[in-house]
């Protein structure tokens, strides 16, 4: 019998496991559940498919989105592994045959909905199969408290008492906080897990947050400028997809787009646009996304503030997953806080849930709200606020984010600081943000006047400050407590438990500012490989778009960017030598080896 090390690299071309992977397959193997949180790109997938190999039976995998499922598929034959899926997109005499060979036992890991598992059919199959593993991908779909809570995930627990032995059952998800962590544990009925929780930080990842007047020119000048790079812009509504995809298109970018209104099929063709390099510049909402696996994805930007931390990290770790440096861009106004308590209210997502769990939900998200706009505001590193959320130290200079690398300053607010509180205190702490700076700037508004508030002593005290200044000297005074603002769609600004020490003349407040500038370009990352010769890396770049083109498979499945450059840094000259290449497996070696030892041949012979 083959061992993990074995399989590791006969089928999937890698000689040691990450962190975090050894430990979680040793614990399958050992007939244990388990729980794995490790982050985007850390090798999740390999978690669950190195024991399913070595275990007798089948192996379930529960995934929430077809494009998952196929992506999956797909990688699993060219590394020459036996796998299937079982969803929506098959036809009826797709689906009964890919059952027949299931039965046959054909496949070792077979991908399916969770709509699917109590279906009487799959539940037939499923009773009369041995199913050694059932495992959860995207597991924070479980909770309620995740950002992703789908029903049909609750009906895993049932399919797995269904069954007339119970398998060991996996769960792997890339971001989840420790409530979401205790729910999975919970809803899934684990029994005495092995939970592997590792480092989210992912150093290769450059972190901005910007302001621009105007978002629109914003995205221009950073995708215009990374002309020749794979990128994502995610928008929060599908008709800013529309706009900006059809902006980008209209400047010559090859853009396409994705949100939950278009077709099922131009959705798919959109997608294979830009897996397949086709498309440089995906537009999406956050319908896009979820166990996209596209290695070579340099930027990212959100064109609006998302919803939550979760949200944002999981979507800004689709760039650089080859481990190559990447950026993750995040455009930000005062606007964005008021469009998300928006989209929370009328999510339809609370149809599922008891009137006190959607006050429990309701707060849980204006605290997420609030950690979001607290990483936009913060003038401290990036990576260690991100990190922080999750859970976990982290060194208070990262040097790899808009704060570390950036030029701050810090200045006194002190004076400004009290007439704002002052403002809120004449207001009868009775409006929002908006009325407070319309108050302080003097406005002329038509309700403000109605109202008689430019007869206020505070009016027009701080008309000389601009408006965006005066925003984020508000939102610092959230985050020190000498403001606080309720919840709800029109939230309301109050004095905090700090702000009578402020009035009293007792402290001082300061703020730090930056000065915006060009993002430096994000620094390698950890234990790259070295870099070859350019010239074969385009070689053999030229050759894999080819191998791509003819066989209909997206060009990272055949070989990486970084297995290229090892390709390029060390000329395997034999098959022996290729198989040393990390991301080099058997299948591969056969079915791609010849012409790309050839290739570095040549390449050799004309040096």
């Amino acid at each position: 019998m083959p061992t993990k090390f074995q399989i590791l690299e006969q089928y999937f071309g890698y000689p040691s496991f990450r962190p975090g992977q050894e430990e979680l397959i040793d614990a399958l193997l050992s007939r244990k559940d388990v729980l794995g949180v490790l982050p985007t790109g850390a090798g999740k997938s390999l978690c669950y498919q190195v024991p399913a190999l070595l275990m007798d039976g089948i192996t379930l995998v529960v995934s929430p989105l077809i494009s998952l499922m196929k992506d999956q598929v797909m990688a699993l034959v060219h590394n020459g592994v036996r796998g299937a899926y079982l969803n929506s997109s098959l036809t009826w005499n797709q689906y009964r045959a890919a059952l027949r060979n299931a039965r046959a036992g054909v496949y070792k890991i077979i991908y399916v909905a969770p709509e699917r598992l109590l279906a009487p059919e799959f539940l037939d199959f499923a009773k009369n199969s041995p199913i050694s593993m059932v495992a959860v991908d995207e597991a924070h779909c479980l909770s309620q408290w995740g950002q992703d809570f789908r029903p049909s995930y609750l009906s895993i627990p049932e399919f797995v008492t269904s069954l007339p032995k119970r398998p060991v059952v996996s769960a792997f998800t890339a971001t989840a906080t420790p409530k979401v962590r205790e729910d999975i544990l919970t809803q899934l009925e684990l029994q005495d897990p092995w939970v592997t929780v590792t480092s989210f930080d992912r150093p290769n990842l450059y972190f901005e947050v910007r302001r621009p007047k105007d978002k629109l020119a914003e995205v221009f000048q950073l995708v215009e400028s990374r002309r020749d790079q794979s990128g994502m812009v995610y928008c929060a509504t599908r008709k800013g997809v529309e706009d900006i995809c059809q902006a980008l298109q209209e400047r010559g970018v090859a853009a396409t787009r994705y949100h939950a209104g278009l077709p099922d099929q131009e959705r798919q063709r959109n997608q294979e646009d830009f897996l397949y390099d086709r498309a440089k510049v995906m537009v999406a909402t956050n319908a896009f996304g979820m166990g996209i696996d596209k290695p070579n994805v340099r930027f990212v930007i959100h064109y609006n503030m998302p919803k939550d931390l979760e949200s944002y990290y999981q979507e800004a770790g689709r760039a650089g997953r080859d481990g190559g440096p990447a950026q993750c861009f995040l455009l930000y106004s005062g606007q964005d806080v008021g469009l998300n308590r928006f989209l929370f209210s009328h999510g339809d997502e609370t149809q599922y849930i008891d009137e006190h769990t959607l006050e429990e939900l309701t707060q849980l998200n204006e605290q997420r709200l609030r950690a979001i706009t607290g990483y936009c505001h913060t003038t401290s590193c990036l990576r260690e606020y991100l990190l922080h959320y999750f859970g976990e130290h982290a060194p208070t200079q990262c040097g790899n984010c808009q704060n570390c690398r950036g030029d701050l300053i810090q200045v006194d607010i002190t004076q400004e600081a009290r007439e704002i509180v002052s403002c809120v205190r004449y207001l009868g702490e009775r409006f929002g943000t908006t009325m407070v700076v319309d108050v302080l700037r003097g406005s002329k508004n038509e309700r403000l006047l109605r109202q008689r508030l430019d007869r206020l002593p505070v009016y027009g005290k701080l008309q000389a400050t601009r408006e965006e200044h005066l925003r984020e000297m508000v939102n610092t005074l959230l985050l020190q407590g000498y403001l606080e603002q309720s919840q709800g769609e029109y939230p309301v600004l109050s004095l905090g438990p700090q702000a009578d020490r402020l009035l009293r003349g007792l402290e001082p407040v300061t703020m730090r500012v930056r000065q915006q500038e060009e993002a430096p370009k994000a620094k390698a990352a950890l234990g790259a490989l070295p870099k070859g010769d350019p010239g074969l890396f385009q070689q053999l770049q030229l050759l894999r778009s080819e191998f791509s083109r003819k066989q209909n498979i997206p060009a990272y499945v055949i070989f990486s960017n970084a297995t290229l450059e090892a390709m390029a840094a060390y000329h395997p000259a034999t098959p022996a030598e290729l198989l040393g290449i990390p991301g080099v497996g058997q299948a591969k070696l056969q079915r791609f080896g010849p012409a790309f030892l050839k290739a570095i041949q040549q390449w050799k012979q004309g040096d």
